[in-house]
């Protein structure tokens, strides 16, 4: 029963000893650079920093990334069931019909409130949501 997690064991083991020796050899073989100097500089795609990293972001930011993702998990589901449907059609369930048609009037529901309540209008400033 143990001798079925010796090969795990020895691969975790060798991981393990590769990236100690790569850090190893890299902090014996490495230039040192010690001090402040433009090259320890945080960079944003090759350029330096114009602004401070640590400026406040506006709550509507995060509230327009959070609907996106809910938004984009549930049209995600409608891909498989668009491709199950044809075979479940076939075997002559017609229920699938009305669990996709559901589905799809609960997220026009959704959208719905959202764009009610003002979370699409991005001429708005400041952080309500």
């Amino acid at each position: 029963m143990i001798a079925q997690y010796i090969p795990v064991v020895l691969a975790f083991a060798f991981a393990v000893m590769v990236a100690v020796a790569m850090v190893g050899l890299s902090a014996l073989l490495g230039r040192g650079r010690f001090g402040r100097s433009r090259t320890r500089d945080t960079f944003e795609s090759g350029m330096p920093l114009l602004d401070s990293s640590r400026k406040r972001v506006s709550v509507r930011f995060f509230v327009v990334a959070m609907v996106f993702i809910v938004f984009d998990v549930e049209v995600a589901f409608l891909f498989p069931w668009a491709v199950s449907v044809r075979g479940l059609l076939a075997e002559g369930n017609t229920a699938v019909l009305l669990d996709g048609l559901v589905f799809l009037v609960l997220l026009a529901v959704g959208y719905a409130y959202l764009w009610r309540e003002g979370a699409f209008d991005w001429s708005r400033r400041g952080s309500q949501s």
